[in-house]
């Protein structure tokens, strides 16, 4: 790309962000999760989502020095970073997030072949050519890829991050004052963000936006390594400090890992995405096209961030957590063939069951779980925010 600071020509590594297909086997699985449709996922889902894990266990490579299993030269979310410092190729090793995510994948293909009918399953694994041998590769690749972690247990963004420099964010932020696009200032220097602990949105805290605290700490830990939540705050605050928010989606994600430690300042991140395109906060890129990304994350920062909105264990869960300047949420849900309506205050959650072709709707608010007849309405009272547990993102 032409970086407009310097008029160089800057190289385009992004073809190395494999991570976009757990992305799409993400949603394919959320889709099921949302509809119940089996029928999709028999015939369309299942195949994808195979297929994106087979992908991941043939990238993955084991060093028996380790016993561990290492996907290297990639890329992650984060474009600042594309290459090691004084590195002749492109490409990082183990990623967090692009390893985190491909663990995701390869659970979620065991767990997808569960859900498939027994000859739909027999005969989609012959279509496939998924033999016993592939499956137990997934499961080993799955449960032995490598991470790592600093000296103080935060999450690495990719190997040998912590070994690069700290960057003078003060001196950068005084001399330019706008420092969202630091990649653009450091290579019109004649410099590069691979030489630094700088993120354009963190890798790392994507993985909070999109698995719950106790998911991500369950691919973790089936990886073989010890997950403390009490490290949460301080893996939040180690990337937050680090991060030049040159990205409208960082607004959206770092809103996301804030909402329940300080309500305040994620509200403040969250009005910055939803002004990201009135105001063209970035300075012309708007006329280029619009963020929306930053307009989908912002829809779903009220529904699965401050409604604490999650589908699992086939029943639709709700934790809320509103941020002070967010009096009320009213909403209506279409969930398996069921149409809810939720209005929720910091005070209370109440659950309509409108209509659906189901005679149940099975709903949970925090620790409550019912099952709502057609027609029905329950009010669950819910603990107010500053009594939440500190760590839960």
């Amino acid at each position: 790309h032409l970086n407009p600071r310097s008029g160089r020509w800057v190289p385009d590594h992004t073809q190395l962000q494999y991570h976009v297909s757990s992305a799409v086997a993400y949603n394919v699985w959320q889709y099921y999760q949302a509809t119940g449709d089996v029928e999709f996922l028999s015939f369309y889902g299942a195949t994808i989502i195979l297929e994106v894990a087979r992908f991941w266990a043939s990238v993955a490579r084991h060093d028996p020095a380790d016993d561990r299993y290492h996907i290297r030269g990639v890329m992650g979310p984060d474009e600042f970073h594309d290459a090691y410092p004084d590195a002749d190729h492109p490409g990082l090793d183990d990623n967090a997030y692009t390893n985190v995510m491909a663990a995701w994948v390869l659970d979620r293909a065991e767990a997808t072949l569960a859900a498939l009918p027994a000859d739909r399953r027999e005969e989609l694994l012959d279509e496939l050519e998924i033999t016993d041998a592939e499956l137990a590769r997934w499961r080993a690749v799955g449960s032995r890829l490598a991470l790592h972690f600093h000296d103080d247990g935060v999450l690495s963004q990719f190997a040998g991050y912590d070994r690069l420099a700290e960057l003078d964010w003060d001196a950068y932020r005084a001399k330019y004052g706008d420092i969202h696009r630091l990649d653009r200032i450091l290579e019109a220097e004649g410099d590069t963000p691979n030489r630094y602990r700088v993120s354009k949105q963190a890798d790392v805290l994507m993985l909070f936006y999109l698995l719950s605290a106790p998911e991500l700490a369950r691919i973790i830990e089936r990886l073989g390594y010890r997950w403390d939540r009490a490290v949460i705050p301080r893996t939040v605050q180690y990337y937050l400090d680090r991060t030049a928010h040159g990205s409208t989606l960082s607004s959206v994600v770092h809103a996301w890992v804030l909402a329940r430690t300080d309500r305040t300042r994620s509200w403040a991140l969250f009005e910055q995405a939803l002004e990201s395109d009135v105001d063209d906060v970035q300075g012309g890129t708007t006329a280029e096209g619009i963020h929306l990304g930053a307009m989908a994350g912002t829809v779903d920062m009220v529904q699965r961030c401050y409604l604490g909105l999650e589908m699992r264990d086939d029943a639709l869960h709700l934790d809320p957590c509103l941020p002070d300047a967010l009096r009320e949420v009213r909403v209506r849900l279409h969930y398996r063939g069921q149409t809810l309506r939720v209005h929720a205050t910091r005070d209370a959650v109440t659950v309509t069951f409108a209509h659906g072709t189901t005679e149940r709707a099975r709903v949970s608010v925090g620790s409550e779980t019912v099952e709502l007849r057609a027609g029905e309405e329950r009010r669950f009272a819910v603990a107010r925010a500053a009594r939440r547990e500190a760590v839960a993102v």
